[in-house]
């Protein structure tokens, strides 16, 4: 399987979290988006173990597994319709968030994440919010469909 991962997902598996050892061991191939690899390199930045964690992220993206997911017009577009979307549902949602879910969404990938409030195209099964179809959990817990029939 082809899994994308968020931030939260690659801080379980660098400090050994066992269910996120094991999902990235089994992938076939994982993917990085560049915005998660952002958010990485401003928390190492910001901590006392920043040039630990910069060469465990280096080892990790040396394996012939693991990808960085860049961003391209198809996915404003993408980012665009989310947005919009969030807005009409007034469903804050992080600029980050949005920007992974219109890649997730864009190259249909299974996105693997801790956070029960990312929004996916498809769910990974390791997920603690796993649904079909895809669903954005709300602050209040209510869920709601994503991306909405257009």
């Amino acid at each position: 399987m082809m899994i994308a991962i968020d931030t939260t997902r690659y801080v379980d598996f660098a400090r050994g979290e066992a269910n996120a050892v094991n999902r990235l061991r089994t992938a076939e191939r994982i993917l990085v988006p560049l915005i998660v690899m952002d958010e990485l390199h401003a928390g190492f930045l910001a901590s006392s173990r920043g040039t630990e964690n910069e060469a465990g992220l280096t080892r990790f993206l040396n394996s012939p597994r693991v990808d960085v997911l860049l961003a391209d017009e198809d996915t404003s577009h993408h980012y665009a319709r989310l947005f919009h979307q969030a807005r009409r549902q007034a469903t804050p949602i992080p600029t980050n968030d949005i920007w992974i879910a219109a890649l997730v969404a864009q190259h249909q990938l299974y996105l693997s994440a801790r956070d029960a409030r990312s929004i996916t195209s498809r769910r990974s099964p390791d997920s603690e919010t796993a649904r079909s179809p895809v669903r954005a959990r709300l602050p209040t817990g209510r869920t709601r469909r994503w991306p909405p029939k257009w």
